[in-house]
């Protein structure tokens, strides 16, 4: 099955939710909402409400009856805990995935998804970039070019 991970330390709040409720969501996070992001890095849902600070509107995940999905967001990946490692000061929660949302704009009409169009952040190394950039396919080193050519054309458009 699709499986994912995070690593949290045990003291967090989230810790204990996820521990208690056995399911988490992995929102993926556009460049609208990257401050929202970062304000929820760092501030803890023990001390405040962090979906109204933010102006966020939780929804139900797919699948899961207690960890909530930020409406905002463009996708989410909805987890329920198979396996906890206990790693030191943190514990990897491992999720299969057992729900995923996607925006429908990002969808052509044949059904093909363009996670490029989302506007998509990403967290390197303390600083937050966008993932906009497709540079390739799986297969598409050894792709004939005239495929990589159109398969390519697809995501510049």
């Amino acid at each position: 099955p699709p499986m994912i991970s995070v690593s949290i330390r045990k003291e967090r709040f989230s810790h204990g939710l996820i521990s208690q409720s056995g399911e988490f969501v992995v929102n993926l996070v556009d460049a609208p909402n990257c401050r929202a992001l970062d304000y929820c890095g760092v501030k803890s849902g023990r001390d405040t409400d962090k979906f109204a600070d933010m102006g966020l509107t939780p929804m139900p995940a797919l699948g899961l009856e207690y960890a909530p999905a930020v409406a905002q967001c463009p996708a989410y990946l909805a987890c329920k805990v198979r396996q906890v490692l206990e790693l030191g000061s943190h514990d990897m929660f491992i999720g299969e995935v057992v729900g995923v949302q996607v925006r429908d704009d990002l969808f052509d009409p044949d059904g093909s998804l363009h996670l490029e169009s989302a506007q998509l952040v990403a967290y390197n190394h303390g600083v937050y970039q966008r993932t906009v950039d497709v540079l390739g396919f799986f297969g598409y080193s050894v792709a004939r070019p005239e495929v990589l050519e159109r398969r390519m054309a697809t995501y510049h458009k």
